[in-house]
C-alpha cells in the first residue's frame, strides 16, 4: 500500500556520446558491433511469459550488407494473435491494480539499463538492423529512448496531480485508469524510440499491450524486449509479436476488447485502420482511441536574405540523414533565384566528401535505405525524373543494390514546383528544389 505523495526524479535529457576517436564509447560500440555480426539470433515472440518459436524462421540481414545473416525470427500467424490478446486480457487486472509508482519504476529501470548496459547493444542493434550510423543511432535507440521514458514518467505523475477544486465540504477527486481492454502497438522501423515508446507509454498508464513491430526492425525491438522485461515487466503486459499486417489487424480491429491504438507510419495505412475502425465500432466494448503519426512532404521554404552556405548545410542535412527516411527529413526546398548558384554549388561540393557504405566504418555519413522494396520505389522515382524534361539531376542519382540497398543522396532541380517529386513522398535520399524568382518574393 502507498502510503506518501511521492516526487518522481525531475527529467534531463540523455547526454549525447561523440563516439570521437579513442572514446570509451567507440571501443565499446566497435565490440557490441563485431559480436553482433559473429552469431546468429534466434529471435523469438514474447507472449504472456513464454518466448514463442513457431520454426517458420524469416531471415534478418543488414541493409548495407544483406548477404549477411544477423539471425531469424520467428514468425506468427492468426493463433498467436489470439494467444497475445487473451495474454494482455489476463495480465490486464494485476498490472492496472500495481501503484502508479511501481509502474514507473519499472520503466525509470529500463531507461537506466538503455543508458548504462545495453546501450551498446542497442545502438548495435540499430545500426546493424536498419542502417544507422553511429550519431544517428545514438541519438534514436539511446537517447531518445530513454528520454521517452523518463519524461513520460514525470508526464504522468503531472497528469495524476492535476485535481478538481473543492469546495466547502465537498472532496473532489478525479482518478485516472486505463483503458477497458488491450492496446494494439503498430511500429515504423525508422525509429527504435518510437518502436520503443509506443508500447511503453501506453503500458506505463495502466493498459496492457499486443506490440507488432515492423519486420525490418524487429532485430532492435527485441533488445528493447529483454530490457523491459530485465526492468521488471510483468508477463503479459506488453506482447511482441512478428506477424502479417492483415492477418493482425484483421484479428485485432474485430475484437470486441480492442480499446486502443499507438501508430506511427504511413498516412494510407492510417486511414485505413481508422476507416476500419469506424467500420467495426459497433464490435467494441467501448470505443477505442485513435492515436497515430503519419508521414508527409516536408519542406524548406528559404528567403532571398539568407545565408548561401548555411542553408546548403541544412538542406544536405536535413535531407539526407539517415537517408531521408524520416518524417522530418527535408523532402522538397523552394530557393530564390538570387541564392540558387551558390547553395547549388556548395551542395555539390559537400556532397563530393560525403562518404557512403556500411555502419561499421564510422566514417560514412550516408548508409542504406532499409530494403529491397524501397530501394526499388527510390531507384524508379529517380529514373523517371531523369526522363523527365522538366526535371534535371544536379547531383547524385546512382544506385547499386549489389551488395547493400545503396542510393546515393540525390538532388533534382525541378522547373516545375507541382512536379511528382516535388508532391509525392519519396522517404529516401532525395531532395526536390524549385527555384522561385526573388522579385516576386
Amino acid at each position: 500500500m502507498s502510503t506518501g505523495f511521492f516526487h518522481v526524479p525531475i527529467p534531463r535529457n540523455e547526454p549525447v556520446l561523440s563516439y570521437a576517436p579513442g572514446s570509451p564509447e567507440k571501443a565499446a560500440l566497435k565490440k557490441a558491433l563485431t559480436e553482433a555480426r559473429a552469431q546468429e539470433l534466434d529471435v523469438p515472440m514474447y507472449i504472456g511469459a513464454e518466448e514463442v518459436r513457431t520454426g517458420n524462421k524469416k531471415r534478418l540481414a543488414p541493409p548495407h550488407d544483406h548477404g549477411h545473416t544477423l539471425g531469424y525470427y520467428h514468425e506468427g500467424d492468426a493463433d498467436h494473435v489470439e494467444q497475445a490478446i487473451t495474454a494482455a486480457l489476463n495480465a490486464k487486472e494485476l498490472w492496472a491494480n500495481m501503484t502508479w509508482e511501481g509502474r514507473a519504476s519499472i520503466f525509470l529501470k529500463a531507461a537506466e539499463l538503455i543508458a548504462g548496459p545495453y546501450r551498446a547493444r542497442v545502438n548495435a542493434a540499430t545500426m546493424l538492423g536498419q542502417s544507422k550510423n553511429a550519431y544517428q543511432a545514438e541519438i534514436d535507440s539511446a537517447c531518445e529512448m530513454i528520454d521517452f521514458l523518463r519524461f513520460n514518467v514525470s508526464y504522468m505523475a503531472e497528469i495524476y496531480s492535476q485535481q478538481p477544486q473543492s469546495g466547502p465540504g465537498v472532496w473532489n477527486r478525479l482518478e485516472h485508469r486505463p483503458l477497458e481492454g488491450f492496446v494494439f502497438a503498430l511500429t515504423p522501423f525508422n525509429f527504435t524510440a518510437i518502436a520503443g515508446n509506443l508500447p511503453a507509454s501506453a503500458a506505463l498508464m495502466g493498459n496492457t499491450v499486443v506490440w507488432k513491430p515492423a519486420d525490418t526492425q524487429i532485430y532492435s525491438a527485441n533488445v528493447l524486449m529483454q530490457v523491459f522485461l530485465e526492468a521488471g515487466l510483468p508477463p503479459g503486459v506488453i506482447n511482441l509479436i512478428y506477424v502479417y499486417g492483415p492477418t493482425a489487424g484483421d484479428i485485432i480491429f474485430n475484437h470486441p476488447d480492442f480499446a486502443g491504438i499507438h501508430f506511427t507510419g504511413s498516412t494510407k495505412v492510417f486511414q485505413q485502420i481508422w476507416r476500419t475502425i469506424g467500420e467495426n465500432i459497433s464490435r467494441y466494448k467501448s470505443y477505442p482511441r485513435i492515436v497515430g503519426e503519419t508521414g508527409g512532404k516536408d519542406f524548406v521554404m528559404a528567403h532571398p536574405s539568407a545565408d548561401a552556405k548555411a542553408l546548403a548545410v541544412a538542406l544536405i542535412r536535413g535531407a539526407f540523414e539517415y537517408q531521408g527516411q524520416k518524417c522530418s527529413a527535408a523532402s522538397r526546398a523552394y530557393v530564390p533565384s538570387n541564392l540558387w548558384e551558390a547553395v547549388k554549388g556548395y551542395m555539390q561540393t559537400q556532397l563530393k566528401e560525403i562518404r557512403m557504405g556500411g555502419v561499421e566504418d564510422f566514417r560514412n555519413f550516408v548508409n542504406a535505405v532499409i530494403d529491397e522494396k524501397s530501394f526499388d520505389k527510390i531507384a524508379k522515382y529517380i529514373e523517371n525524373a531523369r526522363k523527365d524534361p522538366g526535371n534535371k539531376i544536379i547531383a547524385g542519382g546512382g544506385y547499386d543494390k549489389s551488395k547493400g540497398y545503396f542510393v546515393e543522396p540525390t538532388i533534382i532541380e525541378s522547373v516545375d514546383p507541382l512536379s511528382v517529386t516535388m508532391c509525392e513522398e519519396i522517404f529516401g535520399p532525395v531532395l526536390s528544389v524549385y527555384v522561385y524568382q526573388h522579385q516576386n518574393f
